[in-house]
């Protein structure tokens, strides 16, 4: 890393002068509140934070750091999981929480721009209000569309529809450096030469601050239901999995819980689930646009969980019955962060591969003295596995949390999996990147880091070990 630069009186004040008096802090309340996001690292505080109210003075302050070497981390609503929100080299928080406009809800072209601290829930509020569906559905609805960009955000409905590259059309990014460059726009197709969007997309602001999105729609569905079914072991709901993408059921959503996660989440929720008293869990969401369709997909799910070993198959119907099991689903990162010491790492692998990755992952509770508890977006892959605290001193809980995800990490890269299926590497997972890559792919990409940002102020420190 280079030696970054002091923010002194004179620095704050040319600062001041681009964004305004009132949008720069060192308020006590606003460095904390910006040295965080939802990871479990320990705060690493900014010398400043810097909240700009449109592109213009995105791109100004962004050329003023890159002159006088000054870090810069873009912020949303902090939302992370992996620490991409850090300040790890001080300099300035550059929180984009005031840029949070809806630009155009364009129903002609199915698009709707967006400034970057719009958040995905009012995203899904404006368009199904009007019959039209933004899909990704993060687990974290509060997080800021920009977030969800830098992160490549996957949720509950991957499955089905993809990610947050899957729906974004268009992007307004600032460079390091300052310069405002436009990438795609709302043509439907574009193969005009490299595309530099998709680099953009996922890179956890280190390449560049996004100050505007154009996302694509698509009609809303008009019937949806649910299926909550126990089963009587962890095995035979991850085979269940298989069995219903074999029958060609197409859910919007199929998730794996355990008994340990539910009773966790129904103690956060301060409500009952259906059942808790069995050892795993899959929720499975479908939809269409006809009764008959919607019958029959719940229909084929229910019998493949009944042969494959679900104690019972509860059924969602109504919009209650299934927000309420969807909050429930939601609140499960929350629930473990009130109740326990942890940290996640959200693996992704093959499909069928999910119930060997279950097999052999399992025994790490013993080996290292902790609990393992694998929830997540099992119908594409993403389980997401929490390493919880037991036993362990202050001074044993990092090495064996890093050894236990180390191992998580090396089974599933033996069933052709990877680290990351949505949350991203940031600061707390960057080290296991060769792991996936190797050290050419590394180098390839420190390169293209380097073109975008050659003084590396562009939030450094994530990413690269």
């Amino acid at each position: 890393m280079p030696k970054y630069n002091e923010i002194t009186p004179e620095i704050r004040a040319d600062i001041e002068a681009i964004v305004g008096e009132e949008n720069v802090s060192t308020a006590p309340e606003d460095i904390e509140r910006h040295s965080i996001d939802e990871s479990p690292l320990k705060p690493h505080p900014p010398n400043i934070v810097v909240s700009p109210q449109n592109t213009e003075q995105v791109s100004k302050l962004m050329a003023y750091a890159n002159e006088h070497l000054i870090p810069v981390t873009p912020q949303g609503s902090r939302t992370g999981l992996s620490g991409a929100n850090h300040p790890v080299y001080d300099g300035i928080a550059l929180n984009m929480e005031h840029m949070d406009k809806i630009i155009e809800l364009d129903e002609d072209n199915l698009m709707i721009t967006v400034e970057p601290g719009v958040l995905v829930m009012d995203v899904h509020e404006k368009t199904e209000e009007i019959g039209l569906l933004y899909p990704p559905d993060p687990g974290e609805n509060s997080g800021s569309i920009g977030g969800n960009i830098n992160t490549n955000a996957g949720g509950m409905r991957a499955m089905k529809y993809g990610v947050t590259r899957d729906f974004v059309n268009g992007l307004e990014v600032v460079l390091p450096t300052g310069e405002i460059i436009n990438l795609g726009g709302k043509t439907v197709k574009d193969s005009t030469a490299y595309s530099l969007i998709d680099l953009i997309i996922g890179s956890e602001g280190t390449l560049g601050v996004v100050t505007k999105a154009t996302l694509r729609l698509i009609p809303k569905p008009q019937k949806t239901a649910l299926i909550y079914a126990p089963f009587e072991s962890v095995e035979d709901a991850a085979k269940a999995v298989s069995e219903i993408i074999r029958r060609k059921v197409n859910p919007f959503a199929l998730e794996f819980l355990t008994q340990h996660a539910v009773v966790t989440i129904e103690r956060y929720i301060e409500r009952k689930l259906p059942d808790n008293s069995n050892p795993a869990y899959l929720l499975v969401g479908v939809e269409s646009n006809s009764d008959t369709e919607l019958e029959t997909a719940l229909e084929t799910a229910g019998e493949a969980c009944l042969e494959l070993g679900a104690v019972e198959v509860y059924l969602a119907e109504t919009q209650k019955q299934q927000d309420d099991l969807w909050d429930a689903r939601k609140a499960m990162a929350d629930a473990y962060t009130a109740f326990y010491e942890s940290d996640e790492a959200d693996i992704c692998v093959p499909r069928s591969k999910i119930p060997e990755f279950m097999e052999k992952a399992m025994p790490l509770e013993e080996k290292y003295g902790v609990l393992v508890i694998a929830v997540g977006h099992a119908g594409d892959g993403n389980i997401h596995w929490s390493v919880v605290r037991k036993d362990q001193t202050d001074e044993e809980w990092p090495i064996v949390l890093e050894e236990a995800i180390e191992e998580l990490i090396e089974i599933s890269m033996g069933l052709g999996g990877t680290i990351s299926g949505e949350h991203g590497l940031g600061y707390t997972k960057k080290q296991y990147l060769p792991l996936k890559v190797g050290d050419k792919q590394v180098e390839l990409m420190k390169g293209i880091k380097k073109v975008f940002d050659p003084n590396w102020i562009m939030n450094p420190g994530k990413v690269f070990p």
